[in-house]
């Protein structure tokens, strides 16, 4: 994937997580620190049934941004759902959860993408 799909790819995440109304949504650019994918997408959610809601709506809009979902964890029972897509990585928290794992300090080294940056308006 060119990076300019990949930050269109990026851009629909962002606006299927918005769109359900997720909050604290985070991007990092991980390429320079991991191997495991370019981008990292971090958001919290309100409730265990809005985090399935922003799930669904994640893996539908990238779908159609031709990605597939390889890998998912938590998805009906976690406080913590992680959708791999392959070059994007979504995690999505219940706020207790996001505090306590804090991925935005263990991948501190990784830069952190704006929603400018991808083209999206808020």
């Amino acid at each position: 994937m060119t990076k300019t799909n990949e930050k269109a790819a990026l851009a629909a995440a962002y606006k299927a997580i918005d769109d359900k109304f997720g909050q604290d949504i985070v991007m990092l650019d991980i390429a320079d620190v991991s191997v495991m994918a370019e981008y990292f997408i971090i958001a919290t959610s309100s409730n265990q049934a809005q985090l399935t809601s922003i799930s669904d709506e994640l893996m539908e809009k990238l779908r159609k941004e031709g990605l597939t979902l390889r890998h998912s964890e938590g998805y009906r029972t976690s406080k913590w759902v992680l959708l791999d897509f392959g070059s994007i990585i979504a995690h999505i928290f219940l706020k207790d959860e996001r505090e306590f794992y804090n991925l935005e300090r263990i991948w501190g080294d990784a830069s952190r993408v704006t929603p400018d940056e991808i083209g999206v308006a808020l």
